[in-house]
């Protein structure tokens, strides 16, 4: 009879084999997290201060939790085979109606406004959804049926916490704020996630593909970076004004230390780091790929999305006909940019830590070199602020394409060779796996 339900219908969810690469339906889903990292941005670009910046790392910490479980659910069974992208449609709908919820997500419910609630019950929609398949994932695995119950406490809280902060109401004594209350129940989520994840351990884990986990996190850095082009463009496009050379040279510029950014991490560490995770089994594997991927990816894409309120600001001030251009940058947009590619760069030299035990001196003199400069930058013209900083990111590339020369030729040697022998693995296994099925509908 189950042949002849939805599922049955659609076909069986289909397991990730070793050496799997991302399928098409995973990239579709993260264009709502295109739009997520967008909205948080521009919530945040209406008024740049501390309260603001606090809830976009808050609501950007909470997010980047319910991406990391993604990818888990993602190792387990493909996203777009069989039953499982109804219920991921279900699941992007709910991400989608949370992104929504975003810029209103600490604010007081008055009238029709609902934020804080919608994006309480849309969090809980997409946490059911990963739980349901997941389940489903390990539905023979004793093991890992018994570790999910280690993140029971996790998903309630969390739940009930964003729940509760939702409900907080506009007015309480005159000891705590009603947004001091909202503010600490989002950070004890925060912490109640990221805590569980270390004390949760390893056990009863696995990534079955190395290939897939690291280039899920690859494209969802590309998509991070993406959002500092928008950025930079909506900074330049002044509307009903044309185009001037000095909007022009900032938004080259823009592209450039982005370029750099892009190449700091894809060059040579990203493609080392996948490879050290190919070579680890078992718990450090699992390890590996919690700490490098799921915890030190989170300041970089937070570094990302502060240098790109930084760039914004700055460039909109140079494309600006009625600002003189010796005036230094306005507001805070020189300690956002400069901070925020530190804080890129520091995460990425964690990241680098964790996978290959090793920091490159660049790096380290980059963000010296960064952190000195912010005094000097803030009294410099906007686009020779903007100029200094590219200058630093494109000479550390530069720097390391040079002096690294030997280990990246060799590097792309092993790259191509783990690659090309991961690939015939997937081919193998899909081979084994769809053959029963084929011979079970034929009969």
């Amino acid at each position: 009879m189950s042949g002849f339900g939805w599922r049955g219908r659609l076909g069986p969810a289909v397991p990730v084999a070793p050496g799997a690469r991302v399928d098409r339906f995973e990239v579709f889903f993260d264009l709502v997290f295109v739009f997520s990292f967008f909205i948080i941005t521009r919530a945040t670009a209406l008024q740049v201060n501390g309260g603001a910046l606090l809830h976009a790392l808050l609501v950007l910490a909470v997010l980047w939790w319910s991406w990391v479980v993604h990818s888990i659910v993602a190792t387990r069974i493909r996203l777009g085979e069989g039953f499982v992208p109804v219920l991921m449609t279900v699941g992007m709908a709910a991400l989608f109606t949370f992104a929504l919820s975003l810029p209103n997500a600490f604010r007081d419910p008055r009238g029709n406004a609902a934020g804080p609630i919608v994006a309480a019950i849309s969090y809980m929609v997409i946490r059911g959804v990963h739980l349901l398949l997941y389940l489903h994932a390990v539905r023979d695995s004793p093991n890992e049926r018994r570790q999910l119950l280690r993140f029971t406490p996790e998903l309630v809280g969390s739940t009930l916490l964003l729940g509760v902060a939702a409900l907080v109401p506009p007015r309480l004594d005159d000891l705590v704020s009603s947004a001091a209350v909202r503010d600490g129940l989002w950070a004890t989520v925060v912490l109640l996630q990221y805590s569980t994840g270390l004390i949760a351990g390893t056990w009863g884990w696995g990534v079955a593909s190395a290939e897939h986990w690291t280039e899920r996190y690859d494209l969802i850095l590309i998509i991070a970076l993406g959002e500092s082009v928008i950025s930079v463009g909506v900074g330049s496009n002044l509307l009903g004004q044309p185009p001037t050379w000095p909007a022009v040279a900032a938004a080259v510029l823009g592209i450039f230390f982005t370029a750099a950014l892009w190449w700091a991490h894809y060059d040579m560490i990203g493609p080392a780091a996948r490879i050290a995770l190919h070579a680890a089994e078992d718990g450090p594997r699992v390890a590996m790929a919690r700490d490098a991927y799921g915890y030190f990816f989170l300041p970089m894409i937070a570094g990302i999305i502060l240098f790109a309120l930084g760039a914004e600001m700055i460039v909109h001030q140079v494309a600006d006909p009625h600002v003189p251009q010796h005036l230094p940058a306005q507001n805070a947009g020189v300690p956002l940019l400069f901070g925020g590619v530190i804080f890129y760069l520091c995460g990425n030299m964690l990241f680098q830590l964790r996978t290959l035990r090793t920091v490159s001196w660049t790096r380290v003199a980059a963000v010296l070199l960064l952190a000195v400069s912010i005094p000097v930058a803030s009294h410099l013209p906007a686009l020779a602020a903007l100029a200094l900083l590219t200058a630093i990111t494109v000479g550390m590339v530069a720097a390391e394409v040079v002096v690294f020369d030997e280990g990246r030729r060799a590097l792309r040697g092993l790259v191509f060779e783990e690659r090309t022998s991961h690939e015939a693995h997937e081919a193998a296994y899909r081979a084994r796996w769809h053959e029963p099925h084929e011979r079970d509908e034929g009969e």
